[in-house]
């Protein structure tokens, strides 16, 4: 599949947009070292990111080369070899309920320089990912999001939801089990291979959580190249206490003027089992000179705050959409994942795109979806972004209902497709 999604022609469509508004549509030969890095400087700066250093930029260009690079260029300016825009994609494998992973298209880097706003380079970008993607035959398109209001009109939805949290640990105390298994400090060169097998165990077991590429998991491990905080990342083992590794968790501390009140910064905290999660968070909260623990991008069902003696000492202090979903098949889509409940329903579903529009009965006999179209009578009429936000089992059916964003029987429609655990995605990608 890689060799076919890096060879898979530039989508026409949005080439003849493109071209009409003077700008041009191609992919980034990534073996052209000046190319890549001129694509590559310009996604730093789309993210504010600064211009980052050679071996940044040599460290960027391993990890990214067997992505699908595409890059926007107008040659009427003088430094035509800069992008004025880009985007970059993978078929990632992402798991649904029941444990499948389902070939997604997952969508990363989207820019627009800001000498080009308003020009249909976005636009142009986002439709051709979702028609290149069809065009592989994947069923899902996925990405997440720096601003929730602009993905919506491509037919994506909100499919899981992460929360941050602040825990006062001079107001708590450890109220959890006793905690088993060994603790040891590593660097993250010498746990890497470890820690990409724990984190793959880790994103096979939750419905939402997609498979690492090296990228993604050296990031969650240690620093990359250029990190101004690299010399002070620290990272912490868990093993079981039969030796196998199920977890870590990578931080920094944060200077403070009181030496006994820093904060501790979590980049990312990897459990494989319940042992290792309540293991590594009473590391966090017994650290010493330490007043507050810091963490984001956990699932709305994080345990901590039954797992201290104060459930006020560990706050939720935001609360955001994360991983958004797209649908292009639908049958696809629906008969991977499985289902907590049996039923039957036809769904009306309206995708301005054209991809999963249709009418469609959705029957559940032991978990296992058959879907077909049909002219019978809809149960619910929803967008195809509506269906994207409850794909992954999320209880939001009722709420779009509220909102106008699908109508007919939205309790039949959470009853089939929630799920008693709830999806979540613990990483950016």
């Amino acid at each position: 599949m890689t060799e076919t999604y890096l060879t898979q022609p530039i989508d026409q469509q949005s080439a003849r947009v493109l071209a009409d508004a003077g700008l041009r549509l191609s992919l980034v030969d990534t073996a052209d070292q000046a190319a890549f890095d001129q694509w590559l400087l310009a996604d730093f700066r789309g993210f504010l990111g600064g211009r980052n250093d050679a071996d940044a930029l040599a460290e960027a260009r391993e990890y990214l080369r067997d992505n699908r690079t595409t890059a926007v260029y107008d040659d009427a300016i003088p430094a035509a070899a800069s992008p004025v825009g880009t985007v970059n994609s993978w078929v990632a494998p992402l798991t649904v309920p029941g444990g499948a992973a389902v070939d997604s298209w997952a969508i990363s880097s989207v820019t627009v320089a800001p000498t080009h706003r308003r020009r249909g380079v976005a636009s142009a970008l986002l439709g051709a990912e979702l028609r290149t993607a069809q065009a592989l035959g994947v069923p899902l398109a996925i990405l997440t999001v720096s601003e929730s209001v602009i993905y919506g009109r491509w037919g994506f939805g909100p499919a899981t939801w992460a929360t941050e949290w602040r825990v006062d640990t001079k107001r708590v105390r450890w109220a959890g089990p006793a905690t088993t298994g060994r603790l040891s400090f590593s660097e993250p060169e010498e746990y890497r291979e470890t820690g990409r097998a724990v984190l793959a165990t880790i994103m096979a077991g939750r419905a939402g959580e997609i498979a690492m590429t090296p990228h993604l998991a050296d990031r969650l491990i240690g620093p990359h190249k250029g990190n101004p905080d690299a010399s002070k990342y620290r990272l912490v083992r868990y093993d079981s206490p039969t030796g196998e590794p199920e977890g870590f968790v990578s931080y920094i501390v944060k200077d403070s003027d009181d030496f006994v009140r820093h904060t501790v910064e979590v980049n990312y905290l990897a459990a494989a089992k319940d042992e290792a999660l309540t293991a590594l968070w009473r590391y966090l909260l017994e650290l010493d000179l330490v007043a507050e623990v810091h963490i984001d991008t956990r699932g709305i069902d994080e345990p901590i705050r039954f797992l201290v003696s104060d459930i006020r000492g560990a706050r939720v202090v935001g609360e955001q959409d994360h991983l958004w979903v797209r649908i292009l098949d639908l049958p696809a889509a629906l008969s991977a994942r499985r289902y907590e409940r049996d039923g039957d329903l036809v769904l009306e579903v309206a995708d301005d795109l054209g991809f999963a529009d249709g009418r469609y009965r959705v029957r559940v006999s032991g978990g296992v979806a058959s879907v077909e179209t049909t002219t019978a009578e809809p149960d619910v009429t929803l967008p195809v972004s509506s269906l994207g936000a409850v794909y992954l089992g999320h209880d939001t059916a009722r709420h779009l209902a509220l909102a106008g964003k699908l109508s007919g029987d939205a309790d039949a429609l959470d009853l089939i497709f929630r799920t008693a655990v709830p999806p979540r995605l613990s990483t950016w990608f």
